[in-house]
């Protein structure tokens, strides 16, 4: 794969380097001389650039690019190591450690939930130069890959060289490495197939924040396989862990053939929540088409050319027998719809990781983001209902709709959408307010509805205040696994909701 260090900016900041605030304002840890020496010492390129630095503070969360019009970034750094190997990594977090500077692992920030941003400074762990297949195992399908690895280049390699595909394919794939998407479990268009990022992990290289590197599952050496019972599975500790846990230098993956075929159909229902049963029914008896997208009707309209109705588009790939069998099933659950015209899957194809559209909003002024969450079937239509309610009746409010993007044998995963307007389009403080109790709405709804707070962009800043009431007793277990692992709280403090020992986390519920 090629190497490639930096991605796409989401906006433009409005002023130069030098002019720069940060709006979130927490602590910023201190670096002195002799810190910076041992670090220059531990990684070969270390970064203090304004212009880096300013980049660096920042990932596509929504909000953050109203900031960036204003001159703003939500914290920065103070200084970047970009390690090229397992060993750099190694030799940062230690040092890190041993001084109690905070670090924060990043990929191609492409998170919208602020979980890169290094809210308390420190160093920057940018790991897009650990990049590159390491080897392809083709009689177990499965494929050593670093971290630092694009999802597209990832793609293009496997498939022109070893005819083999890793099924991952979010909207972000060629914004988003690997180890990030394994960091936050993260999602692809086609997870109903090839499953989320988790299902697809078979084993990991990460660095504990003394430097200690470990490796789990089927890269543990002697005695890993598949499906091994050897005490808790390890892997799954880490996926997910957003970088407070651990730093994630490799994986080895579960890749499958490049599919021979591929099918495609739509239909309109008469309710969103008609379109759901539709697709429980479906998966319940087997079927796992490879996208199942179902759109309300004020989605329907806005992605399909004004289409009044609840669009549900499907397309799967795969061997023959398999893919047809898939659609069959499905065909039967959507006989009492109205069949729609394929190309409604086509335009969504050709669209499905356009995000342009993002900078015009947000440049008009106007307040927007995006919310997933995952629930049991039975529990989908009251969060639904619920969380539009609840953000119809947000002072503000001038859009507010949701569709169904990954769907499972038990459940599925809602994607809810708002935008909104002020008195003033200028007036930061107004749009924030906003934005909070936006959140609240969708994810209060959701909790009290028994769902999950994600279902794949992760926790970062903005759903860390809500991770101990989701979680239950089970956040003081995550408390203790973080304090056994990273005692001295160095590891992207602020994130997950866990406390810090450099301070509170300067993004509160709303």
């Amino acid at each position: 794969m090629q190497h490639r260090r930096a991605t796409p900016a989401p906006i433009e900041v409005d002023v130069g380097a030098g002019e720069l605030r940060e709006r979130l304002g927490g602590h910023q840890v201190a670096l002195d001389d002799r810190f910076l020496e041992r670090l220059s010492g531990a990684c070969a390129v270390v970064d203090v650039a304004p212009e880096s630095l300013a980049e660096s503070g920042r990932d596509w969360w929504p909000i953050s690019l109203r900031w960036a019009l204003s001159g703003a970034v939500p914290a920065r750094p103070g200084v970047i190591a970009r390690p090229a190997g397992t060993a750099e990594v190694a030799a940062v977090l230690g040092c890190c450690n041993e001084a109690g500077i905070p670090v924060t692992a990043a990929g191609g920030r492409s998170g919208v939930c602020g979980g890169a941003v290094p809210i308390f400074g420190g160093v920057s762990l940018d790991c897009c130069g650990l990049e590159g297949v390491q080897e392809a195992h083709a009689a177990t399908s499965l494929v050593d890959v670093r971290a630092g690895s694009f999802g597209d280049d990832l793609e293009q390699e496997l498939r022109s060289v070893h005819g083999i595909t890793i099924g991952h394919w979010p909207q972000s794939v060629a914004l988003a490495t690997i180890g990030g998407s394994i960091a936050c479990r993260g999602a692809g268009q086609y997870s109903t197939r090839y499953g989320k990022i988790e299902d697809m992990v078979a084993g990991l290289e990460v660095v504990l924040a003394d430097g200690t590197v470990v490796h789990t599952g089927q890269l543990a050496g002697r005695g890993a396989g598949p499906r091994s019972a050897m005490g808790p599975d390890l892997t799954s500790v880490f996926v997910g862990s957003e970088g407070t846990l651990g730093v994630i230098t490799s994986a080895r993956l579960r890749a499958h053939p490049v599919a021979p075929e591929e099918r495609r159909a739509a239909w309109a229902f008469a309710s969103f929540a008609d379109g759901l049963e539709a697709l429980r029914r479906t998966l319940q008896r087997g079927a796992t088409p490879a996208v199942l997208r179902m759109y309300d009707a004020t989605e329907s309209k806005r992605s399909f050319d004004g289409l009044d109705t609840n669009v549900l588009i499907a397309l799967d790939e795969g061997d023959g027998f398999i893919v047809e069998g898939a659609m069959a099933v499905l065909s039967e659950e959507c006989r009492t719809a109205e069949p729609l015209d394929v190309g409604l899957v086509e335009h969504w194809f050709n669209h499905r990781n356009d995000v342009s559209v993002l900078e015009l909003v947000v440049r008009a002024g106007i307040v927007v983001d995006t919310i997933e969450i995952a629930a049991p079937w039975d529990a989908l239509p009251a969060i639904y209902e619920g969380a539009l309610t609840a953000l119809q009746d947000t002072p503000g409010t001038i859009a507010a709709s949701a569709h169904q993007s990954h769907a499972y044998l038990d459940g599925a995963c809602l994607y809810f959408t708002f935008a909104g307007r002020g008195p003033d389009p200028g007036d930061d403080a107004w749009a924030e307010a906003f934005y909070r109790r936006c959140w609240q709405a969708v994810l209060g709804a959701t909790l009290v509805n028994g769902g999950s707070i994600s279902h794949h962009h992760g926790i970062g800043l903005v759903r860390g205040p809500y991770l101990p009431d989701a979680l239950g007793a089970g956040f003081e277990v995550l408390k203790k696994l973080k304090a056994a692992l990273d005692p001295r709280g160095i590891l992207n403090p602020g994130k997950l909701g866990l406390p810090s020992p450099f301070g509170a986390s300067p993004w509160p519920a709303g």
